[in-house]
């Protein structure tokens, strides 16, 4: 079964939707839309900047005065989009990135503050951080990983060399190659069994998982470059999503 995945824009977003009626994935590019400003701030990558585009996703019928009602204005993005029944895909899209790289830093204090005082760095340089993952070892140090947006690296390489001594770090990688998958979707608090299902289909195409994160809405992966494309098919097939359903965009640097 011939399947390809078109390339996104210039800066690498993507958002796919398969060719069911051919029996293929074609996954067609995004169309060009502005990217949100982000900070490194207090609401950081999960902060009130979402690249998702949450109005398109599907919503209980007179929801909104219900929430007016009862005054549930502050619930959580998992009671605010609830399990809409059977007959509601809980799945509605699949999104891809190919703007971001990986930052490692290995061998740094694991002490209180030590993170503050490495996203501190980058925030003054007006770094964009992603995806985290904090690994601990035994000696009494710790790996950083973390990803930029790629247009970043050179100032995360200026960052680095100018705190070395001021870190202690032992050595720092950056792997360009990198690319993000993510599904979108409602109900993830109420449906078991998602997570199992999206790094199942990853593990049957024998593509590596480098790093993990979720929300209330959404589970994302990175995976090597090379592997991007059969990570979108594949998860286009695990959770048999087609043409009629909603699409979704992850941008480069949002967290989302």
């Amino acid at each position: 079964m011939a399947s390809n995945v078109n390339n996104a824009d210039a800066r690498g977003i993507g958002r796919t939707t398969p060719n069911v009626g051919d029996g293929s994935h074609d996954c067609q590019s995004l169309h060009r839309a502005d990217m949100p400003d982000h900070e490194n701030g207090a609401d950081g990558p999960s902060g009130a900047n979402d690249a998702l585009n949450l109005a398109s996703l599907p919503r209980t019928p007179g929801s909104d005065e219900a929430r007016k009602a009862d005054g549930s204005a502050n619930e959580s993005m998992g009671e605010l989009f609830p399990d809409l029944g059977p007959e509601t895909p809980v799945i509605s899209g699949v999104a891809h990135d190919r703007t971001e790289s990986l930052v490692t830093i290995c061998g740094v204090r694991n002490e209180p503050g030590m993170a503050a005082r490495v996203f501190e760095r980058f925030a003054k340089a007006g770094v964009n951080v992603d995806m985290i993952v904090q690994a601990g070892a035994s000696t009494g140090t710790a790996d950083i990983s973390f990803t930029v947006p790629s247009t970043s690296i050179d100032a995360v390489r200026s960052v680095l060399e100018g705190s070395r001594n001021d870190l202690g770090y032992r050595e720092y990688d950056i792997d360009t190659e990198v690319g993000k998958v993510a599904v979108v979707g409602v109900g993830m608090k109420t449906h078991s069994g998602l997570a199992a299902k999206f790094f199942a289909a990853l593990s049957d195409k024998k593509i590596n998982v480098l790093m993990i994160s979720t929300s209330e809405i959404r589970i994302a992966a990175l995976v090597p470059i090379a592997q991007l494309d059969d990570a979108v098919r594949a998860l286009h097939t695990a959770y048999g999503i087609d043409a009629t359903q909603v699409e979704a965009v992850v941008y480069g640097g949002t967290g989302r």
